[in-house]
């Protein structure tokens, strides 16, 4: 995941009040939860919002040990009768809920968002949550060694990297690592429905969310009131099957963008050839890599900068024109921009790193000989080029992780109320195949297909016949029933445009969400 700065600074104004509470499991003799004590913290887009935060113990079988804080944000309810608390989560592993909340509620229909108290929260480790990680500051500080290891010294640097922030992570957190995991955060958001005073909660999650809710479905079924499940993740590839499976598919969406730009040659002049397209991008990556843009903007700087095209497509104008200034003009300031709007790593982005490989290595076996790395992603590279050693890169600490794997829950569950799942076909970052396997695997669940759409992060995009089955369910359970995989189809929203067009401006709604979900799972 990688949140830009811009973001999270809608974060940075909430302040937290606190309470005491223990997890759901916990011994007999523990504490009874505390009702969280809840602090204005409203902004000008949302005034209503209000926070707290929140004691649960950082090793949930000790529930009488030490603790650690969640930071929570609120819309209270409006209507005269309410549904209940209804938690939300960006994805991640990492990723700060707190802005969510506020942005969950007001997307909602009013009649919608008036029934349910909608709660954003920083799971362990993130955010405004204590102790918030962070391993190695300025892990991504550019320029960084170009991610394809051409060299043995490139290989080298590169590993470095990753075996120095695993080292890291371990001598700063060594108490905290061992309970970084999925079922922990899970039993965090059971404390929070204790304190809440809920009998059930309805949970919202996008992206790695739609495992931390399906996890959560699987330890409490009884504890689910609704659950929607936004692009979600295979949850029989966890976590280095589903990372190999996004190389491929983000190379497509790479492509996807290449075909794009042809398609609107007229503006960018860079060919109606997608193939002449994209052996442009990669002769300035060539470029890039020997004389960095700026001086900031090297080869695998460039990788991440055009990787949150593949997450959504309303980045792809900005994306075009930095692309075009660069090879026509050799101006490098619009790749710089966009780099520093769409890849550059901040403070919070270095937290949100730092959980994510903590959750992510802990979660689940990576391999530990590195030999198996080389071999899968030079596989990779050689079909898909584009972010194959970028994303090996990314997960490389998991080589090397100072704590043992605690193991992938299966999700598998026949005891859950029915829920609701939604998948674009052509997602990269989740692709299709996991929300129909999630599908299979949640009994009584519904699946809700944008057809060609390949954003990640489709309901309350400006898709108004997802929106619909969101809203429709919310409501009063009201659910899609039908065909063989998918229980209810709608189209894509459509493509962007060029800047230069009249109403060319991409969706608000999509812009703002995708900008609170971040990257990187």
């Amino acid at each position: 995941m990688r949140t830009r700065a811009a973001v999270l600074c809608a974060t940075a104004a909430l302040v937290a009040g606190s309470v005491t509470a223990v997890p759901a499991g916990a011994a007999a003799s523990a504490p009874a939860p505390a009702a969280p004590v809840w602090k204005k913290c409203g902004t000008d887009d949302h005034p209503t919002l209000q926070c707290a935060s929140l004691p649960v113990p950082l090793d949930p079988a000790r529930p009488s040990g030490r603790r650690i804080t969640l930071a929570l944000t609120r819309v209270p309810h409006t209507a005269k009768t309410s549904e209940g608390p209804l938690l939300v989560n960006p994805g991640g592993p990492g990723g700060s809920g707190l802005a969510l909340a506020g942005y969950v509620a007001s997307a909602l229909p009013r009649s919608v968002a008036a029934r349910y108290d909608v709660i954003g929260f920083d799971p362990r480790g993130v955010g405004r949550s204590t102790p918030a990680l962070d391993c190695a500051p300025r892990h991504f500080g550019a320029v960084r060694p170009d991610t394809v290891p051409t060299t043995d010294a490139l290989e080298r640097a590169n590993l470095e990297r990753a075996r120095t922030f695993a080292a890291a992570c371990g001598r700063a957190y060594a108490d905290v690592l061992p309970y970084m995991t999925t079922t922990n955060a899970v039993r965090d958001m059971d404390a929070v429905r204790q304190a809440l005073g809920a009998e059930r909660i309805s949970y919202f999650g996008y992206s790695y969310g739609t495992y931390l809710g399906a996890v959560y479905a699987k330890l409490f079924p009884g504890r689910v009131h609704r659950l929607v499940l936004d692009s979600v993740v295979n949850p029989t590839g966890v976590w280095y099957g589903d990372n190999i499976g996004q190389e491929y598919a983000f190379d497509a969406r790479h492509r996807a963008l290449m075909a794009w730009i042809a398609r609107y040659d007229a503006t960018y002049r860079l060919g109606t050839d997608p193939a002449r397209v994209a052996a442009r991008w990669y002769a300035m990556r060539a470029a890039l890599a020997k004389k960095p843009a700026g001086g900031v903007v090297g080869a695998s700087e460039l990788e991440d900068t055009f990787v949150p095209g593949g997450y959504y497509d309303g980045y792809w104008p900005y994306l075009a024109e930095a692309f075009a200034a660069y090879v026509h003009d050799k101006d490098t300031g619009p790749l710089v921009d966009a780099y520093r709007k769409f890849g550059a790593v901040d403070a919070s982005g270095d937290n949100g790193y730092s959980v994510y490989t903590a959750v992510q290595c802990r979660d689940a076996s990576w391999p530990r000989a590195w030999s198996r790395w080389q071999a899968d992603t030079w596989a990779v590279y050689a079909k898909a080029p584009f972010m194959a050693w970028n994303n090996a890169w990314y997960n490389a600490p998991c080589a090397f992780w100072p704590t043992e794997p605690a193991g992938p829950v299966s999700i598998a569950n026949t005891e859950l109320p029915p829920a609701l799942l939604f998948q674009a076909t052509d997602d990269a970052a989740t692709p299709y195949a996991g929300g129909v396997t999630a599908h299979r695997l949640l009994a009584r669940s519904s699946l809700v297909v944008e057809e060609g759409g390949g954003n990640h992060g489709i309901s309350l995009s400006g898709n108004a016949c997802l929106d619909g089955y969101l809203a429709a369910y919310l409501t009063d359970g009201t659910l899609p029933h039908g065909g063989p995989v998918a229980d209810a189809v709608c189209a894509r929203s459509p493509d962007p445009v060029p800047l230069t067009t009249k109403a060319a401006a991409p969706s608000s709604a999509g812009m703002t969400l995708h900008g609170l979900l971040g990257f990187r799972r």
